[in-house]
């Protein structure tokens, strides 16, 4: 006897599977470009442009960058709020300059790899991209670890002055209102 043998279809992928969507999505592209042209949803855009005019010092071709002052919050170590708010201000700051000097070290390594070797080596301007592109690294490297040195410096401030912090907090308590006793009647 025979083996019996199933008479299917193949699809581009070269499976046994039939291909029976295989005109589906030129069928929907087709029924959607045509309606494209019947229905036209409502599109509003809206441009908001801030500018900054003041001229400060520092920085002269640096454009409307911000200055190091603006990333801070003024020095003012007057109450344990003001301790963490800016040692989180801080830590957020160099977070992101972390992740910023580290996309321009990554920047900085393509253009300079794609400078061509002046003694012609295969490899040459990549080895030296990756050795300029490497400070810069770890200048990002130093940041990030600034952002985790300035959330510990808030952490060593509540274990050092967790007397005095709980102190103050006891008093700030908000006064207990008085309970009812349902059992005296």
């Amino acid at each position: 006897m025979a083996p019996t043998t199933r008479n299917r279809g193949t699809n581009s992928s070269g499976s046994d599977k039939p291909d029976k969507f295989a005109n589906a999505g030129a069928a929907a592209g087709g029924f959607v470009g045509g309606l494209g042209s019947s229905i036209a949803p409502p599109i509003n855009i809206t441009l908001n442009r801030t500018t900054n005019n003041s001229n400060g010092s520092g920085g002269g071709g640096q454009g409307n960058r911000p200055h190091a002052e603006a990333l801070l919050p003024s020095p003012e170590f007057g109450s344990p709020a003001q301790v963490r708010q800016y040692c989180n201000t801080l830590r957020t700051a160099a977070v992101a300059l972390s992740i910023e000097v580290a996309m321009g070290a990554e920047i900085l390594k393509g253009v300079l790899a794609a400078v061509p070797d002046p003694q012609g080596r295969t490899f040459g301007s990549r080895i030296r991209a990756q050795k300029v592109a490497r400070k810069m690294q770890r200048s990002a490297d130093a940041m990030r670890d600034a952002a985790k040195n300035a959330a510990a410096c808030y952490s060593a401030f509540q274990q050092e002055f967790e007397e005095e912090i709980n102190r103050v907090r006891h008093r700030a308590r908000r006064p207990q209102v008085p309970q009812m006793n349902w059992s005296q009647q």
